[in-house]
């Protein structure tokens, strides 16, 4: 059976001051009327039931996830102790599902990004499945074609000489390669054969427990000791005791880089990963003056500016162009459009200044 997997543990720092550490990105309705992550559970609706759909947070989340999603069983959130990246992450639920159901498949994505339609992401998920049923040893996933030159996004090379025979165009992946450099990234969107790594897998339970078990020992036999636990006395301390001693890792590294079998399917829905304020605009469009506005604003001479706020609270730029505005109940942020990665300098300072009421 198909098991879905809400990876939500992020921490959205780029899209501070609205981002925080008890309301990050995902938890946030940033495009449309529902939460990121309650757009991902939304888009499984008759795909997968609730009872198999699991999401992996921190334990600070757990609790505002449940009243995100009050249809999903309090057992299937699972708060992590601490951050260990995704291949922890993985380990753990494929651990988990695999106890009830040893033949499950996984489907696992992120709960930040933005797809549609729905129908063509389920039809894609649905061939994925399909493949793995038929190659059981393979792991899926799905790559973007780019439609520009990104640098913000890590890219998969499909192996032009290897397709595979699927419900939708797949290859064999020749190699992952890293967020590039801009002119790299120009290559890439010249040479045809790159795709934005999207971060979706489909894979069997019992398949991605054996990859990690040959490439990350260290990881997944004391995930394999900890699910022993489910449901006994000292749960708790034992998950803390566990991810206390653990390294992080991605499951890009731990894995699929690794692998003999990895298969990319090429996504045939419309997809944008979230990262920071400046892909509003890509998302909410823009006026004729070039701003991408989610507020109650008046704008006099002003241009490029993409600006957020609370209906109760007029924003006003006079004179302006190229500026981020973001206004929340307690802080105001505003920067250059074009150094919009320097926010996460914002969060490491406020940090270093103990200003934990801002973070």
């Amino acid at each position: 059976m198909l098991h879905a997997v809400i990876m939500a543990g992020g921490a959205g720092t780029r899209f501070w001051p609205a981002s925080r550490k008890a309301l990050p990105k995902q938890l946030l309705q940033l495009v449309g009327e529902r939460t990121m992550l309650q757009a991902t559970a939304d888009r499984l609706e008759r795909l997968v039931p609730a009872d198999r759909c699991m999401v992996v947070t921190s334990s600070q989340l757990a609790e505002a996830v449940q009243g995100q999603l009050p249809a999903l069983p309090a057992a299937r959130i699972i708060g992590e102790p601490c951050k260990r990246d995704t291949a922890p992450a993985i380990a753990l639920a494929a651990a988990l599902i695999g106890l009830d159901d040893p033949a499950a498949v996984m489907l696992v994505l992120p709960s930040d990004h933005v797809i549609a339609p729905v129908e063509a992401f389920q039809a894609a998920i649905r061939a994925a499945v399909a493949l793995v049923e038929t190659h059981p040893e393979s792991l899926v996933t799905f790559g973007i074609r780019p439609t520009y030159p990104a640098e913000v996004f890590g890219y998969i090379e499909r192996d032009e000489s290897r397709p595979v025979e699927a419900a939708l165009p797949a290859w064999q992946v020749r190699r992952f390669r890293e967020k590039p450099a801009a002119a790299t990234a120009t290559e890439f969107l010249k040479a045809g054969g790159f795709y934005w790594n999207a971060g979706i897998f489909v894979w069997r339970a019992t398949t991605i427990l054996d990859a990690l078990d040959r490439f990350e020992p260290g990881i997944l036999q004391p995930i394999r000791e900890l699910v022993k636990l489910r449901g006994r006395p000292g749960f708790d301390q034992a998950f803390a005791d566990c991810y206390e001693k653990m390294k992080g890792k991605s499951i890009d590294y731990a894995v699929l880089e690794r692998h003999a079998d990895v298969r990319v399917i090429e996504a045939p829905f419309q997809w944008d990963d979230l990262g920071s304020w400046q892909s509003l605009a890509r998302l909410r469009g823009e006026d004729g003056d070039g701003n991408t506005v989610d507020a109650r604003h008046l704008g006099i001479r002003t241009s490029r500016c993409i600006v957020r706020g609370p209906d109760d609270h007029l924003i006003v730029t006079l004179g302006t162009s190229d500026l981020i505005v973001v206004h929340t109940p307690d802080t105001t942020l505003v920067a250059n459009r074009h150094d919009e990665a320097a926010i996460k300098e914002i969060v490491a300072e406020l940090e270093s200044r103990g200003w934990a009421t801002w973070l």
